[in-house]
């Protein structure tokens, strides 16, 4: 996966923060308002689709994740934050990355904004072997003219640990 410049795209998407099962990787329509935002950006990223996922966030997105520098944000923060995730797979031997949404733990909608709190899995193998990551994503969005986007998230994970095979 990380042999050419779409691997280490995918695989730098697959890491984030976010098919694993999602309504549209179901066949259901994706879900309306802050969480289509959120899905739009997980899906893209598990099929390796990077111009979907930025498009589903700010482009001055603000973004803080576990690997270094562990803060990204203004003008081409997204990428990045890609370029970083890619290089940290690549220095860990990550690949077979994989974001999965689970239980929306809040979500409070105030006109334009939003926040939402959601529980997420990332799971992918390392050295070949297979690790799991639970976690929670904290999400800012705004309702723009095209709909709702990501300003702002963070990841909150646990120690990854060997996934139970």
């Amino acid at each position: 996966m990380l042999q050419s410049a779409t691997g280490l795209a995918r695989a730098a998407l697959l890491a984030a923060g976010l098919a694993a099962i999602t309504p549209a990787a179901a066949g259901a329509a994706p879900p309306a308002g802050p969480m289509g935002a959120i899905h739009a950006f997980v899906d893209s990223f598990n099929r390796g689709d990077i111009a979907s996922a930025q498009a589903a966030n700010e482009p001055d997105v603000r973004i803080i994740d576990e690997f270094a520098p562990h803060e990204w944000h203004g003008p081409g923060s997204f990428q990045a934050w890609v370029g970083d995730l890619g290089k940290e797979a690549k220095a860990k031997a990550q690949t077979d990355q994989k974001v999965t949404i689970g239980q929306v733990v809040r979500q409070v909608v105030d006109g334009d904004t939003a926040y939402v709190v959601v529980r997420v899995v990332y799971t992918y193998r390392e050295h070949g072997k297979p690790i799991i990551e639970p976690a929670e994503m904290a999400v800012a969005l705004r309702n723009e003219t095209s709909g709702w986007k990501i300003a702002s998230w963070a990841w909150a994970g646990e120690t990854p640990r060997p996934a139970k095979r």
